[in-house]
């Protein structure tokens, strides 16, 4: 299999498992933890820099899938180098936070 398709394989199943199987983040400490996100990954209210910059708004995205990509990212599964290089600096803890804060987050429709 090539590693893309083992990517893809890993978020489906890793959707299909019962919510209860991620542990649930910390909201607050995952809005504070992803001031850095903001910049690109921006949610309601917040203005991105550079709004031409083709990226997916984070906000009401589930948990599970954003834990699920900033782990590949971690394991170099996923194709990003700034993605790559921030998830390097992310704690499990930091990314159940993270995406426990999107989750919640209005999403972005612009």
């Amino acid at each position: 299999m090539t590693p893309k398709l083992l990517t893809a394989l890993g978020v489906t199943l890793a959707l299909l498992l019962p919510g209860a199987a991620f542990a649930q983040g910390d909201v607050q400490a995952g809005r504070e933890k992803a001031y850095t996100c903001l910049g690109c990954h921006g949610v309601s209210g917040y203005r991105n820099a550079y709004p031409s910059y083709n990226v997916p708004k984070l906000g009401g995205q589930h948990a599970d899938y954003i834990v699920s990509a900033l782990q590949a990212y971690k394991a170099g599964d996923r194709s990003h180098p700034t993605m790559q290089g921030l998830a390097q600096t992310l704690s499990e803890e930091d990314m159940q936070d993270i995406a426990a804060y999107f989750e919640q987050a209005v999403p972005n429709d612009e």
